[in-house]
């Protein structure tokens, strides 16, 4: 099975509004020149234009689009339509499948697994035909990449649901991600570092020049990237997430420092930039933002765009490390299905601020789905000339 074509992304700004009803919407202030060039798939007959695959259904409305996330840990779903300056999320789905269990041992998708990721998509194929989505973009990241049965998976996801995934490289997962959540940025900045935490890997971006200049797009201001083959799973399987010490948990960060040198020894001149910040996107940073806050229940909005101080950040992760897994399990912000994993999330943060020290972290409950929905509506060119 031939491997997906790479990607050369093109950037544009967003901003977050709220619609009059309180419902959260991403507004994007879309320029005509802007796109991302990928595939772009749908639910069933592809129609060709140039090199992309695209669908379109008869009988739906033309302006509703999805976004669905494959991960190694979780299977995500965003269905939203577009507004005067941006999308509107009207539908979504998460559900923690663990697609990648068991691959830190052997190099493959196992039966439960592939069972849980199946009843996951057939919820999410199900929302897109209650929604009636026109077009959509379906993905698989790390798992699928690295997995023997990769295929074998996707064959059978495409006969069970109809639902036909596009297992994307790992340079199309990070622009994908950081064009999602970019906008959180703080545009004065002079660099800053854009990290995703999955489960399977881990997406590290430099963005260079400020933002709020208006000179450059997203794609002209990444300096580098890296991918590196570690999350939160396969970590967690190879040093335990379960019962964690100072020393395993030490451990798990010099693995990740291992990994994570040599983008470090090519970016890390960005911590010495004005305005120097990370910018997180992960259910690690959003869960760690959620314990800090002390909720008694995950809050979206209070979670995306919070502002965290260094010394905060060390305060929940010296907290975590002084619970058990009960305690976890118990804390309303991480949960039965998070316990094991959060202490390998914050491993690979805590290498992440070594490697780039910095005052301050940002918040981001956004990243891959919306990259995904802004770039099939920006390819539509729904903003173009105007909306309505």
């Amino acid at each position: 099975m031939a491997g997906p074509r790479p990607h050369a992304a093109q950037g544009f700004t967003a901003v977050v509004v709220m619609d009059d009803a309180g419902a959260d919407s991403i507004a994007v202030l879309a320029r005509q020149n802007d796109a991302v060039e990928g595939l772009s798939l749908q639910i069933r007959k592809p129609r060709r234009r140039g090199r992309r695959r695209r669908w379109r259904r008869s009988g739906v409305r033309a302006d509703t689009y999805a976004a669905l996330d494959l991960g190694t840990n979780n299977c995500r779903l965003l269905v939203a339509e577009p507004t005067y300056r941006g999308f509107r999320v009207v539908d979504a789905f998460s559900r923690i499948v663990r697609l990648g269990e068991g691959m830190a041992r052997a190099n493959q998708l196992g039966e439960p697994a592939i069972a849980r990721a199946i009843e996951a998509l057939k919820i999410c194929r199900a929302k897109i035909d209650a929604n009636g989505v026109a077009r959509a973009r379906l993905i698989a990241t790390e798992a699928c990449r690295a997995a023997v049965n990769g295929p074998q998976f996707i064959e059978r996801v495409e006969r069970e649901t109809g639902l036909a995934l596009e297992v994307v490289d790992r340079q199309t997962e990070a622009y994908l991600a950081v064009t999602g959540c970019a906008n959180l940025a703080d545009p004065d900045a002079d660099a800053v570092i854009v990290f995703d935490i999955g489960g399977g890997s881990t997406e590290i971006i430099w963005l260079e020049g400020a933002a709020a200049s208006g000179r450059l797009e997203t794609s002209e201001r990444v300096r580098a990237w890296e991918s590196m083959p570690t999350g939160v799973v396969t970590l967690a399987e190879l040093h335990g997430g379960a019962d964690v010490t100072r020393e395993s948990f030490e451990a798990m960060v010099s693995h990740v420092a291992r990994l994570v040198a040599g983008f470090a020894e090519r970016a890390g001149i960005a911590a010495s930039k004005r305005g120097f910040h990370l910018l997180g996107t992960s259910g690690t940073v959003t869960t760690i933002a959620g314990v800090h806050l002390a909720l008694p229940r995950y809050d979206r909005r209070r979670v995306d765009g919070l502002w965290m101080a260094d010394s905060e950040v060390s305060d929940v992760i010296d907290h975590l490390l002084d619970t058990g897994y009960d305690q976890r399990m118990a804390n309303p912000c991480i949960g039965r299905e998070r316990a094991d994993l959060v202490l390998a999330g914050c491993a690979i943060l805590e290498a992440i601020r070594r490697a780039f020290p910095s005052e301050r972290l940002r918040i981001a409950d956004r990243g891959l789905r919306e990259g995904i929905l802004m770039t099939l509506m920006r390819e539509d060119g729904v903003w173009r000339g105007g909306w309505g």
